[in-house]
């Protein structure tokens, strides 16, 4: 499994990870398990959690949220249900 783009992060993203592939290739893979709802939800929150304080501490979260204000229009014409 890859590192976390945060190294304070790596621990909790290990868990995650750990749990994601268990429960996809045990459980969604053979159709036991939704998308939406899984076992591995509270970690994944977690993770995001830690790598939102860790992107904010660098000042990444601004550009972020610069890039998603640039591409809103192009998103929005891509994204379109056909």
């Amino acid at each position: 499994m890859s590192a976390s783009l945060a190294p304070e992060c790596n621990e909790v993203k290990e868990r995650y990870d750990t749990c994601f592939l268990k429960w996809y290739s045990e459980k969604y893979l053979r159709g036991n398990g939704k998308a939406d709802d899984n076992e591995c939800s509270k970690l994944f929150k977690d993770y995001q959690k830690c790598l939102h304080v860790a992107l904010k501490e660098r000042g990444i979260d601004k550009l972020l949220d610069e890039a998603r204000e640039d591409t809103k229009e192009s998103d929005a014409l891509h994204m379109k249900r056909k």
